[in-house]
């Protein structure tokens, strides 16, 4: 690859996934990105980081595989084809809509590709598709960035946390260094990424490990973002989509708090009439694609609850200490408005406040390192959740076809976990049950608009699909490939406010099945010349 060409080769940045994608090591990875981030020319950095993660610079452009399957394209036998080129041809793509659309949609990708060599076709078709995931997801571009530009990761972290796009971070990055990334700061009514939260086992696990803690009511509602800034309010998921339409009487109530400028991080709920809050999927039914608001906000409204402050009034808090935050939070909002919380390093106090939060319906609770500032992803553990029972949202990667009551639907999911060393998902196990005949309808016909590819029984996905599954316990087991197993897995809800990337990660599930293997080296084991004890019956 020629430093600063004018015409960047798209063969350059397919030989860079195929070399990313051919190795497991995480440093590798970022080495051989960080490699080829140094030689691009600044005017098509973008784009390059942009397919270089996986995706189009146009998002998703409603190009599905029987439009793929309709251009029978000879490859070309030389790679000419340049990355402005195919960004150009997906922008056409993209604006092609209307009467006729189809087939000159067809014609353009078709022109394409009779350009494009072998590898490149299969590069272009699964990036097209949203089926590239060759382990440059955006933990591991963010390292390859700062590599690139011999800057702090922490600084691109940031950066990335306040831009939201990492195509931008990286132009500005590897052309503007230190001074570039300085320029992002918190935006008014720009959403940013929010902070995680890894699983932990019990309150007694969570001050272990975080000390004197802040545990708050677990909510299971809609993750919300709350920008205002005078009565200019606007409404952000957890995917970062503008709803401020969806929700008119959040944003009524946020017009009513003093603050001038400020940016909240919280939980919307809708709640039974006697006070307990209605499952999660209910709530979501507040922020579907086609709604009668009036209606919605009549018989499903909603109600908002805030746990972090990340600006108030012209000073950004999110380098803040959560102790700080929490005092601005509680200093500014009315109570009704703050998730209610106890600070805390008593294992009994933290315990009895559990329960009083199950008892009121909620999931459980988060625990807080009060010394932590606010970082998107799961870095640190310094947020960590603890629930009634053991959950793990998890992407489903493929399905069978049912027999019996489930004949003719897909049922058996496989089901996997986000693994940020590959940028892939590590497969722990399978699972038909907890599935409702609605959920069996919907997910058949969702799977098969997500299909990859199918032996007749089996059908592979794009894994888009995000499922908070139940289970009892971990096990190890030879027979995946990351060597542990769910077992008893059930499937509690779909997680369309979640995206593959915020899944629960490997590292999580081996760290719960830790958890349980000390537990049980623990408990008391009888000698083997002892008797098993009297049943009571």
């Amino acid at each position: 690859m020629a430093k600063n060409s004018a015409n960047l080769l798209l063969s350059d940045i397919v030989l860079t996934s195929q070399q990313v994608s051919g190795t497991q090591s995480r440093l590798e990875k970022i080495r051989r990105l960080s490699d080829c981030l140094r030689r691009l020319p600044p005017d098509e950095i973008a784009i390059s980081v942009n397919y270089l993660a996986g995706r189009l610079r146009q998002g998703n452009i409603g190009i599905g595989p029987s439009l793929v399957d309709a251009v029978p394209a000879p490859p070309a036998n030389d790679a000419s084809l340049t990355l402005a080129q195919a960004d150009e041809a997906f922008e056409r793509i993209a604006k092609t809509t209307g009467a006729g659309s189809t087939a000159e949609r067809r014609r353009l990708l078709g022109a394409l590709f009779s350009h494009a060599t072998y590898d490149e076709q299969r590069f272009l078709i699964r990036l097209a598709l949203g089926d590239l995931r060759q382990g440059a997801l955006e933990g591991i571009m963010a390292e390859a960035v700062a590599k690139a530009s011999n800057l702090p990761a922490s600084d691109v972290r940031r950066a990335l946390m306040l831009a939201g796009d990492m195509a931008t971070v990286a132009k500005s990055a590897l052309t503007d260094g230190a001074a570039g990334l300085k320029t992002f700061s918190l935006q008014l009514l720009q959403p940013v990424q929010p902070m995680l939260a890894q699983p932990v086992e019990d309150v007694t696990n969570a001050l272990r490990e975080l000390g004197r803690a802040a545990f708050e009511y677990k909510m299971d509602g809609a993750r919300v973002q709350l920008h205002k800034l005078g009565n200019d309010v606007r409404i952000f998921t957890r995917t970062l989509n503008d709803v401020t339409a969806s929700v008119p009487e959040v944003v009524e109530k946020a017009q009513r708090i003093p603050a001038h400028a400020l940016v909240l991080d919280g939980e919307a709920l809708a709640f039974r009439p006697d006070g307990i809050p209605h499952p999660f999927q209910v709530t979501m039914r507040r922020f579907g694609r086609k709604l009668d608001v009036a209606a919605m906000r009549e018989t499903l409204p909603l109600r908002p609850f805030y746990f972090d402050c990340l600006h108030l009034d012209g000073e950004d808090l999110i380098a803040r200490p959560e102790r700080e935050r929490l005092a601005a939070l509680t200093s500014t909002l009315p109570a009704e408005f703050v998730t209610p919380r106890l600070v805390t390093d008593d294992p009994i106090a933290a315990e009895t406040f559990l329960q009083e939060s199950l008892s009121l319906g909620h999931e459980g609770v988060m625990a807080k390192a009060l010394d932590a500032a606010y970082e998107a992803g799961r870095r640190g553990g310094a947020w960590l959740k603890i629930k009634r029972a053991h959950t793990l949202d998890l992407v489903v990667l493929a399905a069978e076809w049912g027999n019996g009551r489930r004949q003719g639907w897909l049922s058996n999911l496989h089901l996997g976990a986000w693994d940020p060393a590959t940028g892939g998902f590590v497969m722990l196990g399978k699972t038909f049950k907890g599935m409702t005949d609605a959920m069996l309808e919907w997910q058949t016909q969702k799977l098969t608009e997500l299909k990859v590819a199918s032996d007749g029984y089996t059908v592979y996905v794009r894994p888009e699909l995000v499922v908070e599954i139940a289970f009892n316990d971990i096990q190890a087991s030879p027979h995946y490939p990351g060597g542990l197993a769910l077992r008893f897995a059930r499937v509690k809800r779909y997680r369309p406010d979640k995206t593959p990337e915020l899944a629960d990660t490997i590292e999580s599930v081996r760290a719960v099945h830790a958890r349980d293997v000390e537990v049980q080296d623990i408990r008391p084991r009888r000698a083997a010349h002892e008797s098993p004890p009297t049943l009571p019956f």
